[in-house]
C-alpha cells in the first residue's frame, strides 16, 4: 500500500561542487569598504546581500568556499543528473519568495514525490499493517504536542509506550530523519513549533543551482575566510587572508556550530548568552548515500520513497529512480548517521549496499554501478546539517538573533518555525538585511524597481509535518 505525504513525516538531506561562481568573484583588496558586508554566501547570506543591493547600498559577500550555496550544493557531473547533495526542498509554495524567483530566473520547480512505501524485510507493508503504523504515528505526534503545552522535554520522553513494532520508525521519521537528531536530543517544543510546513517542492535543475544563480551581479568575495571580526556599536572590520574589510554593520550567517567552534575570532569576545544559545542549537547529522542502479532492479517507480519497519534507528529512507534516472539516494541521520559518516565514504557505501541487500535481494550488490556519499560533519564551515534545540532551549533560537552591536546573526538556527530549512534560512537573511539597513538609515531607500526585491517576511503556521531537507 502506497502513502500519501500527508500519511508520514519524511525528510531528505546532505558535497560535490556546483559550478564555481556565477557572480562576480572579487579577490578582497588590502582594506576594502561596505556598508555591510556578509559573511557566507549560503540561502542567508545571499537573501541579505539581495536585500541591500536592492536598498542601494554597498554590500560585499565574503565565503570562506570557492563556492555559492552554503549547504545547498547541487553536483551536475557525478550522474548526468542534478544531485542535490545537501538541502532538497521548498515548502509552502504558494507564499515562499524563493519560488517566484526561481520561476524568474528561468528555473523549473516540481512537486516533492506524491507517496511513501514500507518494506517489512522483502515484502511491502500490506494495507492493514500501513493503517497500523500510521495509527503509531498518529499516536507518537499527538503525545509530543500535549507534552509541548506542559513544558519543553526531551520528544523521546513523551513517547507512548505502545507503538510496537513500529517504534523504531517512527523514532527515525519524527527524529533523526526530520531534525537529523535522535528523539532523545530535541525539544518538545521546537519541534511542534516546527510542524506546518505545507506542500514541499524541489527545483529540477538543483536548489544549489537556485542559489547560484540568485548570487549572480552580488559582489563575492570567494575562498576568502573571516580569521577575525573586530566589532562595536559603530562599526566592524573584519579581517581574512586577502585583506581587511570594514563596514557599518555585519551580518554573520554560519552555521551554530561554527559560530562555537571558535575559528572565527571575535574582539570583544560575542557575549556568553549568544554563544550558549548557539551551543544549544547544535546541528544534526544528515548525509546521503547516492547510489547509481541501472535498469531499475528494485522495480520501482519514478521518485518512489521507501522506508523500513526497523526495530531501531539504524535505518534509513531511500529515493529511488529520481527525476526518471538511474539514480538513487540513500539518506541516513541522527546518531546512527554520525557514526556512519565518521567511518568515512567507504563506509557508508557499503552499508547502503548491505541495507538495499536486506530489503531487496543479494543481486542487489552487483547491480550497484556507481556510488557517493556526502559527509556534511567533516565540513569545516559548517560542520553539520540542521540546527535542532535540545529538550528546554527553544527560546535559544530568539536570542540568536538578537543584535549584538553592529553584529546580525541569520542563518536556519535563528528561526523559529522555519528552522532547518532553506526557507526559513532565506526569510532570516532578510530580517537581518532589513535590520541592518535600519540601523544605518537606509530603509527608506528601498524601492519596487531594485534589481533584487525581496517579498515581506512570511510567518510559518505554529503547527506542521513535512520534509525538511
Amino acid at each position: 500500500m502506497t502513502m500519501t505525504r500527508r500519511d508520514f513525516l519524511s525528510a531528505s538531506t546532505g558535497l560535490a561542487l556546483v559550478p564555481a561562481l556565477v557572480g562576480r568573484a572579487i579577490a578582497a583588496p588590502k582594506v576594502r569598504e561596505a556598508d555591510i558586508v556578509v559573511i557566507g554566501a549560503g540561502a542567508a547570506g545571499i537573501a541579505a546581500a539581495r536585500r541591500i543591493a536592492a536598498a542601494n547600498r554597498k554590500v560585499l559577500v565574503v565565503e570562506a568556499t570557492s563556492q555559492v550555496g552554503g549547504r545547498c550544493q547541487t553536483d551536475t557531473t557525478s550522474f548526468g543528473v542534478p544531485f542535490d547533495r545537501g538541502a532538497r526542498w521548498l515548502h509552502n509554495p504558494e507564499t515562499n519568495p524563493m519560488v517566484r524567483l526561481a520561476h524568474a530566473a528561468g528555473l523549473e520547480m516540481v512537486a516533492a514525490p506524491a507517496g511513501q512505501k514500507i518494506r517489512i524485510g522483502r515484502r511491502y507493508a500490506r494495507p492493514g499493517e500501513t493503517e497500523e503504523f500510521l495509527a503509531a504515528l498518529v499516536r507518537a505526534n499527538h503525545a509530543i504536542d500535549d507534552a509541548s503545552r506542559k513544558g519543553d522535554i526531551a520528544c523521546a520522553a513523551a513517547l507512548p509506550k505502545d507503538l510496537g513494532d513500529w517504534a523504531g520508525t517512527a523514532e527515525f521519521l519524527l527524529g533523526a530523519s526530520f531534525s537529523g537528531k535522535d528523539l532523545k536530543d530535541v525539544s518538545v517544543v521546537d519541534k511542534v513549533r516546527a510542524q506546518d510546513r505545507n506542500t514541499a517542492i524541489a527545483c529540477r535543475q538543483g536548489l544549489g543551482t537556485l542559489i547560484t544563480k540568485l548570487a549572480e551581479q552580488l559582489p563575492l568575495a570567494l575562498s576568502t575566510p573571516v580569521q577575525r571580526i573586530s566589532w562595536s556599536n559603530r562599526d566592524v572590520e573584519v579581517e581574512t587572508p586577502s585583506g581587511k574589510i570594514t563596514a557599518r554593520a555585519a551580518i554573520i550567517t554560519v552555521s551554530s556550530n561554527v559560530l562555537t567552534s571558535g575559528n572565527i575570532k571575535f574582539s570583544p569576545e560575542l557575549p556568553k548568552r549568544a554563544l550558549d544559545a548557539a551551543a544549544k542549537l547544535s546541528l544534526g547529522s544528515y548525509d546521503r548515500i547516492a547510489l547509481q542502479l541501472p535498469g531499475n532492479p528494485l522495480g520501482l517507480a519514478r521518485d518512489d520513497v521507501i522506508i523500513e519497519q526497523s526495530s531501531s534507528t539504524r535505518t534509513a529512507l531511500l529515493y529511488c529512480n529520481i527525476g526518471g534516472s538511474s539514480l538513487c539516494t540513500i539518506d541516513v541521520a541522527g546518531s546512527f548517521g554520525r557514526d556512519l559518516s565518521a567511518q568515512g565514504e567507504q563506509a557508508m557505501g557499503a552499508f547502503a549496499v548491505e541495507w538495499l541487500t536486506r530489503l531487496y535481494g543479494s543481486e542487489i550488490g552487483a547491480a550497484v554501478k556507481k556510488t557517493t556519499a556526502t559527509r556534511w560533519n567533516a565540513q569545516p564551515f559548517i560542520l553539520g546539517a540542521m540546527s535542532a534545540a535540545a529538550p528546554g532551549a527553544q527560546p535559544a533560537r530568539k536570542v540568536l538573533a538578537d543584535p549584538i552591536g553592529c553584529l546580525y546573526l541569520a542563518g536556519e538556527a535563528t528561526h523559529e518555525t522555519l528552522w532547518g530549512t532553506v526557507d526559513g534560512a532565506w526569510d532570516s537573511g532578510e530580517r537581518a538585511a532589513e535590520a541592518t539597513l535600519r540601523r544605518i538609515g537606509a530603509l527608506r531607500d528601498a524601492t519596487p524597481e531594485a534589481p533584487a526585491p525581496t517579498a515581506k517576511r512570511r510567518r510559518a503556521p505554529a503547527r506542521t509535518a513535512s520534509p525538511m531537507r
